[in-house]
């Protein structure tokens, strides 16, 4: 196993962990956010564009996520 590979599973891995635990904290939904942005870096290096670019729209679906989510839990509602 390289070192591309080992990265391309601790990204996953950690996307899945915390996709499994974001009802616990919004916390853990910037952490997805973060995990998806590694998963596109993966992608990218690995030369798996498209792969690469669905993980960066999906960092930013989450990051926006995490933040409605804190503005709602700090009782900013829209």
């Amino acid at each position: 196993m390289n070192w591309l590979t080992l990265f391309g599973l601790v990204a996953v891995t950690a996307m899945l962990v915390c996709y499994a635990l974001e009802a616990r904290s919004h916390w853990f939904i910037l952490g997805f956010a973060f995990a998806c942005g590694l998963g596109s870096a993966y992608g990218f290096l690995q030369g798996a564009w498209p792969f690469g670019v669905v993980e960066a729209i999906w960092a930013l679906v989450a990051g926006r996520r995490w933040f409605l989510v804190r503005l709602w839990t700090r009782g900013c509602r829209f």
